[in-house]
Parts: C-alpha cells; sequence; structure tokens
C-alpha cells in the first residue's frame, strides 16, 4: 500500500514511522526542502509541493492507495487555509477520479475554523460517494500524536480492506 500524506506534522511522521516499518510506502507533501531528511529518516518519500497548489501535488497520486489530508491543524493567512478544505480540497477530490486511489482520509478535527472543517467533510463525503470512493472523517485530537496516529492508521486499514462493489 502506497499513502499519500498532505500535513500532519509531527502527527505524520508517526504515522509514517508506522507505515514504513509494516513494509508500506509513504509519500508526505511538504513545502519546505529543509524538511526533506526528516522526513526521508521517517522512511518516506519526500514530495516537494505545496496542498494550496493542487497542480505541484498531482503527480505525487501515482500508484497511491490512500490518500490522507491531514489539514486541521493548518496555520497561515486565514483565506487559503479556509480553501485548503474548501476549493483546493475540491480540485484534488476531482483529481483523484480514475486513479489508483482506494480511500481518502479528511482529518476534521483540529485547529481549523469549526465551519471551515464541516464544510470539508461534507466536500468529502459529496465527491467521494458521487465517485464511490470509501472516505473516512478523522476526528481524533490532534494534540495526542500517538492516539491520532494510530486513529489515522485504524482508518487507513479499514478503508483498504473497505470493498469498492
Amino acid at each position: 500500500m502506497r499513502v499519500l500524506l498532505a500535513g500532519g506534522g509531527c502527527r505524520g511522521l508517526r504515522l509514517t514511522r508506522g507505515l514504513t516499518a509494516d513494509g508500506h510506502a509513504v509519500r508526505l507533501v511538504t513545502r519546505k526542502e529543509e524538511r526533506r531528511a526528516e522526513i526521508e529518516d521517517a522512511g518516506a518519500e519526500c514530495w516537494i509541493g505545496d496542498p494550496d497548489r493542487i497542480g505541484s501535488i498531482r503527480y505525487a497520486l501515482e500508484n497511491v492507495t490512500v490518500i490522507v489530508w491531514a489539514l486541521g491543524t493548518a496555520t497561515g493567512d486565514p483565506e487559503k487555509v479556509d480553501a485548503l478544505h474548501g476549493s483546493r480540497l475540491t480540485m484534488l477530490l476531482e483529481r483523484t477520479i480514475d486513479t489508483t486511489a482506494r480511500g481518502f482520509l479528511y482529518e476534521a478535527a483540529g485547529t481549523v475554523a469549526a465551519d471551515s472543517l464541516a464544510r470539508g467533510g461534507a466536500e468529502v463525503e459529496r465527491m467521494c460517494g458521487y465517485n464511490e470512493v470509501p472516505f473516512t472523517l478523522l476526528r481524533s485530537d490532534p494534540a495526542d500524536t500517538d492516539a491520532w496516529a494510530s486513529a489515522a492508521r485504524a482508518a487507513i486499514d479499514e478503508l483498504v480492506a473497505r470493498d469498492r462493489g
């Protein structure tokens, strides 16, 4: 299984270590080249891209089984953060059609405005339902890194096990 992970910070690295220890491949998206060593030390393939510019991560979807959109604690310009759970999320979901992705995990909890997370969750439900892509909304508290990583891993395993039929 190959996971594409956008966001998550320390939580994402914890999840990555668990997945790669079990023989799975992780492609972790970062905007910062200086994070490459840390990401590769966790066992992931580092992908330089920006979730705010979906075109920069479009090819990261190649051969991916599950996409994890772990941006519930994204910071920065409020309009751009909101777009990560709105228009950018929609654009990513549109590009997953006819790919190898068999599941989508959306982080629906965090420090991002509750209305943005709710809209994002509704958009995931709408788009994945329409395109028959299994999805899960991860509501684990991102402040508890270990519990979050365990919940994310369980959700990923469940998505892979689901029958697409």
